[in-house]
């Protein structure tokens, strides 16, 4: 696994940063040639409606037919792999995100694929992890929450989607943070999880906020914190973990594109800006604020830093507890 310094972090965080967004202008040099974004999951989920709005909006700012071709399987590994090893002329891209690249690359030792097999081309939008409990639990915030977990004589149950998931590393995180004992259930999707949370025989849930927000409407849960940095526009009423008292646990999951590693740069950064054109289309705006999803774009550089910090941030979580999955 490859060690990335907290000074080689900072540095890519900050280049990051200062580098110019990439401008529409740049799309150019049309061509015939079909660019296929491949989704690593099953049609018909979130991600993948997304990214079939953002290839329509890329394929109007290209002007070439960009079109979702799914390839699920083994945790988003199948698609990523068919990735890595495709033609390296900017035809062929992943629809990458926490999961199948940092989480892969830092929880499997046979992985088929490692990080430096994979070019950036551009971040697309991150997501934050709510803190929601059940609403008959006696806590109305972050502090009563803690109270209550610390005065309990069992560990609180809360839900994952299975060892080395965010959720599950995030759960590491909190009790960690917060100073008391978490269980971890894995369930097999959010529903599953939720429909515990909802029956009282799951404690906590971090599933997102678009996943929940039907039953906090409905009185039957009741979210105490999102791990955004900055409040959510459609829920501006949640408070952030961070202003609640624990800012190490500001975290989020992301989508965005990767191209496979050698893909000149000149292709990568007309990709790039049509990806960047589509992110500001209204539809998908839109999109993004029914999944509870924050537009997070700029040059390649932006997810560049992503992948650093994440092996900075959910690295020690992973070595302090030696999960490895097979």
């Amino acid at each position: 696994m490859q060690r990335i310094s907290r000074r080689r972090v900072t540095s890519l965080i900050a280049g990051a940063l200062a580098a110019p967004l990439a401008r529409p202008a740049i799309v150019s040099a049309r061509s015939s040639q079909t660019v296929f974004i491949i989704v690593p999951y099953a049609p018909g989920g979130s991600i993948d409606g997304l990214m079939r709005t953002i290839a329509k909006a890329m394929s109007e700012a290209l002007d070439q037919p960009v079109l979702v071709d799914n390839k699920p399987g083994a945790n988003g590994i199948v698609g990523a792999q068919y990735v890595a090893r495709a033609a390296k002329d900017g035809t062929v891209l992943l629809a990458g995100g926490t999961g199948p690249i940092s989480l892969n690359v830092l929880l499997r030792k046979n992985l088929p694929y490692k990080l430096e097999d994979f070019a950036s081309v551009a971040m697309l939008c991150n997501g934050p992890l709510s803190l929601t409990v059940n609403a008959k639990t006696p806590a109305t915030d972050v502090k009563s929450f803690v109270a209550y977990a610390k005065s309990r004589d069992k560990p609180l149950f809360y839900a994952t989607l299975g060892p080395g998931s965010v959720s599950h590393l995030f759960g590491i995180m909190m009790g960690k943070s917060m100073g008391f004992d978490l269980t971890d259930v894995a369930y097999r999707n959010n529903p599953a999880s939720l429909m515990e949370t909802l029956s009282g025989q799951c404690d906590l849930n971090f599933a997102t906020p678009a996943a929940v927000i039907e039953h906090l409407r409905g009185g039957q849960l009741r979210m105490l914190a999102v791990s955004s940095e900055k409040r959510m526009p459609n829920l501006p009423e949640i408070p952030t973990l961070a202003e609640s008292g624990y800012p190490d646990l500001t975290a989020s999951f992301w989508t965005a594109l990767h191209a496979p590693a050698g893909t000149p740069r000149d292709a990568i950064m007309r990709l790039n800006a049509a990806a960047n054109a589509a992110m500001q289309k209204p539809e998908i705006a839109k999109q993004l604020d029914i999944d509870g999803l924050i537009v997070d774009t700029g040059a390649p550089e932006r997810l560049d830093a992503q992948l650093a910090k994440d092996a900075a941030h959910w690295g020690p979580v992973i070595k302090s507890k030696n999960i490895v999955l097979e």
